[in-house]
């Protein structure tokens, strides 16, 4: 390799100031100063002159936008500064209930009781979080959020954001916090080229954005041509911090990032209510996703003195949006079977895309909702969609009938109950089930719950390959999964060699079960996981739950007569009977211990869970009741603790409402641990 001249060294300097001078024009203020063919000239230079002397190549050079090698997989990372999430409300009362919270803290503080309270409201970009830290001017990394407290290092994918600079003016230490987002003519060209090849589109810019800086392929996120937001400064040397959040991002854009330009200040909160009402018209109109605004006391004075509850800071909220409404038509009205025979009317829509998910179905619940909302094949109907929660008819556009709709009436057969598919009403409630017990259907779902995470919890055997058991008639009893061998499975479809080997394994781990998740898989009616562990708490083995009588069981606290009934009916059945017994055979129950729970150390005290949290929402209640504690579903006077996690909705703010103690997730895994 030849030397590297003075002249090439000066050359690629000089290429790397002037690209990203034009970067930061194009990318950040939206006013290039050059034609795309010139800015591509230049670069194809640098990466030629990187290419031949390779000792000039620079982590930090333009060139590494396009995406590096591939990463093996992505490194933790722990944040200097913790990371914190807002509250949300969802109305203007939520919001003048958080105003008034925060107006009663501020009279308890001698040092701000008199400062003057304005609002800095900014919008609140539908993206994925990043975190970014210079050293010495430099990028250093970038990380996700994670738990807050520790993120995953994704720094070779966020290089490859044109907006985000790699050098600063000044040679200071900072950490910056934004939002990364994928455009949604972007998104479109993407789905595009995606139907061509015959994948499946994506769903809307987020997934997208967040997806893209979690490819462990940096080449992949370059391709997507992922863009910027930066809001916030949580560290910074060499500066001092403005006074004023407003104040805070004009500095950030003097630092060369890319800011938002919808910021405003407010002295009051009808003013908020205004901007609020204004962003809920015209958000659809960006080529960004939009979600909600953000409102934050402007003052970093308050701000210091409210701090911050266990998850959220106490000096600002987010107003979101409302939930995403969208009308669509009714084509179908059909019964689905569930696990134990009860029937289920199903709404088949034309399909429609809300909340970012083409949708085509929607659960009316039972007879009488179909009754209330007065539901007709053929209407026109308004469907709901929060977050992640399976979509909801909520009215119908009685205006748009032509007469031709059809009102919908439980049929007296249904084909799925199998037999001769007769239903019944269940009595004393507005369900109906099947006659007959052992329709597919129902057959099909049971497998899907005794293999599900409340009961064996199988890894691998989900309900794809549930079905393919099926269909192949290689199981049609809980037993058959425990007998299955290499053989049966090699030639199927969606089996190859390592999936065989790694789907045998989980099955075998999964021979020993408590009493109370055995008693949960087998899908006897009225019994739940509660329910369940009442009953393994009380008999301690199978065999004395199998010939209890009703007398006894109607008297156990948590289960009552018609549990009771439920339970004896079923353990009298001959063929549940042969059921148990076979898979008794493969199987070993767990014994349950004695254990005066008076001496653990949760005794007497109830949690609530609300929110998603890293740990599985499963595994942190066996652990509260393994240490005595009770785990509830709902908040009141009587609840010791709640655990919230990310977005936990009215669960939260009851607790609050009641002086109910919060704790975030670290500080519940540290109650766990003493």
């Amino acid at each position: 390799m030849s030397k590297t001249t003075k002249e090439v060294i000066e050359r690629v300097e000089k290429l790397r100031k002037t690209i990203d001078k034009y970067r930061y024009q194009y990318h950040v203020l939206d006013n290039p100063e050059v034609t795309d063919e010139i800015y591509d000239s230049l670069m194809e230079e640098l990466r030629k002159l990187e290419e031949e002397n390779p000792e000039l190549k620079s982590p930090l050079s333009p060139t590494v936008r396009v995406g590096g090698e591939p990463l093996q997989e992505f490194k933790k990372i722990k944040h200097e500064v913790k990371q914190w999430s807002f509250d949300d409300v969802f109305t203007f009362e939520g919001l003048q209930k958080w105003e008034e919270k925060i107006k009663r803290f501020i009279e308890k503080i001698p040092e701000i009781k008199n400062e003057k309270i304005e609002y800095c409201v900014e919008i609140k970009i539908d993206g994925l979080k990043i975190i970014l830290t210079y050293k010495n001017g430099e990028l250093a990394n970038g990380a996700t959020r994670g738990d807050g407290e520790i993120g995953e290092d994704v720094t070779e994918n966020i290089k490859t954001i044109a907006s985000i600079p790699f050098v600063l003016d000044k040679k200071i230490n900072l950490i910056a916090v934004g939002e990364c987002w994928l455009s949604k003519s972007r998104l479109s060209k993407i789905n595009q080229e995606r139907s061509k090849t015959g994948e499946t589109p994506f769903a809307n810019t987020r997934n997208v954005a967040a997806g893209s800086v979690r490819q462990l392929d940096p080449k992949i996120a370059a391709k997507r041509n992922l863009d910027s937001f930066i809001y916030d400064i949580d560290k910074i040397s060499e500066i001092d911090m403005p006074e004023t959040q407003s104040k805070e991002i004009e500095l950030i854009k003097k630092m060369g990032f890319k800011t938002n330009p919808h910021v405003a200040v407010f002295d009051n909160i009808n003013g908020v209510e205004t901007f609020y009402k204004e962003w809920v018209k015209k958000k659809n109109k960006q080529e960004y996703g939009i979600d909600g605004i953000v409102i934050k006391i402007n003052s970093r004075k308050i701000q210091e003195a409210l701090g911050y509850t266990g998850k959220s800071p106490r000096w600002g909220v987010a107003y979101k949006f409302p939930a995403e409404q969208v009308t669509t038509v009714v084509e179908d009205i059909a019964l689905q079977v569930g696990r134990t025979g009860v029937l289920t009317p199903v709404a088949h829509l034309r399909p429609v895309l809300v909340a970012g998910s083409v949708v085509s179905r929607a659960t009316l619940h039972n007879e009488d909702e179909i009754k209330r909302l007065d539901v007709r094949i053929g209407d026109t109907v308004v469907l709901q969609k929060a977050g992640d929660v399976i979509p909801d008819i909520v009215a119908v556009v009685k205006e748009l009938r032509t007469g031709k709709e059809k009102a919908y009436k439980f049929s007296e057969t249904v084909a799925t109950c199998g037999g001769d598919g007769r239903i019944e009403r269940i009595p004393g409630q507005v369900a109906w089930r099947c006659v007959n017990k052992n329709s597919f259907a129902q057959q099909k779902r049971k497998f899907y719950h005794f293999v599900s995470k409340k009961a064996f919890n199988i890894e691998g055997l989900g309900p794809k390959i549930i079905d393919v058991l099926l269909e192949q008639n290689l199981i049609s009893s809980y037993e058959d999964i425990f007998t299955l061998k290499r053989g049966d499975l090699l030639n199927l479809p969606r089996f190859a060699e390592k999936s065989v080997d790694n789907l045998l394994s989980s099955i075998e781990d999964k021979r020993t079960i408590s009493l109370q998740k055995f008693i949960t898989s087998l899908s006897i009616p009225q019994v739940g996981e509660e329910t369940a562990e009442d009953l393994a708490k009380y008999f301690k083995t199978i065999e004395k739950l199998s010939e209890a009588k009703f007398e006894e069981l109607e008297k156990i606290q948590g289960v009552g007569p018609i549990v009771g009934e439920a339970v004896v009916s079923w353990f009298s059945d001959k063929e549940n009977k042969k059921v148990l017994n076979a898979i008794l055979k493969q199987i070993k129950i767990e014994k349950v211990k004695d254990v005066d729970i008076s001496k653990l150390p949760l005794s007497g005290k109830t949690f609530v869970l609300t929110g998603s949290i890293l740990m599985e929402r499963e595994d942190a209640k066996a652990k509260i009741k393994s240490l005595g504690g009770e785990v509830s579903e709902s908040v009141s006077t009587k609840t010791s603790f709640v655990v919230a996690g990310e977005n936990p909705g009215s669960k939260l703010e009851k607790a609050k409402k009641l002086g109910v103690p919060v704790l975030n997730e670290q500080e519940f895994l540290k109650m766990l641990k003493q």
